[in-house]
């Protein structure tokens, strides 16, 4: 599948590039989307939650009335979850929520993902280039030029860029990042997915493994 190439104005260089059908152009497979988002979702929660237990809480431990011949339910303890300041029955607990799923998942998701932007007509392919400083307007340039100032995007770098990167923090909806920390969520959330040349080849190098 060819697909014409542009400048950082959002012109035609004249050349094109082959994306790989067996990577842009699947059958997606909304199940296997749907497990690596849910993963992906899980692992950015840090499960540090916790409630006090009777068991953590500070104070007296001697009975506070008699058992018998007061008319009310019985009570051993100020510490009891039915009195103010009292433990709190099953509260949460610190706990991991991170789940595994096999590689071949991972990627058919990917592909999957990448099709269906394929299929959204929302891939654009831009000549690599680079800042000679961090600038944020420089980068505002290159995204009205492609027309994508008012919408999500995502740039996929082939190597670490730290020009472009640092150009791109401060913008809401605009997201650098490198072929190798490209993932399902990533791609699905945002409007545009703009691939530089240099990262084709690592895109497909990782995915046909």
């Amino acid at each position: 599948m060819k697909v014409a190439v542009l400048d950082i104005k959002g012109k035609e260089t004249g050349r094109k590039v082959d994306l790989s059908d067996a990577i842009f152009k699947i059958e997606p497979n909304n199940q296997a989307i749907y497990l690596d988002v849910k993963q992906y979702m899980a692992h950015q929660r840090q499960g540090t939650h916790k409630t006090k237990e009777r068991s953590a809480i500070k104070g007296s431990t001697r009975k506070i009335k008699k058992q018998k011949g007061t008319g009310t339910a019985r009570a051993g303890s100020i510490k009891s979850p039915l009195f103010r300041g009292g433990g709190r029955v099953f509260g949460p607990s610190p706990r991991d929520y991170k789940q595994k799923l096999n590689k071949n998942l991972k990627r058919l998701a990917r592909k999957s993902a990448l099709s269906l932007k394929q299929q959204e007509k929302a891939i654009i392919v831009v000549e690599d280039f680079t800042f000679e400083s961090p600038k944020t307007t420089d980068f505002v340039a290159v995204l009205k030029s492609l027309g994508l100032d008012s919408k999500k995007s995502l740039f996929v770098l082939g190597d670490i860029n730290n020009n472009v990167y640092l150009s791109s923090r401060n913008l809401k909806n605009s997201e650098v990042i490198t072929n190798s920390e490209l993932n399902t969520y990533k791609i699905l959330r945002a409007n545009n997915l703009v691939l530089l040349e240099g990262s084709l080849e690592g895109i497909e190098s990782n995915l046909n493994k």
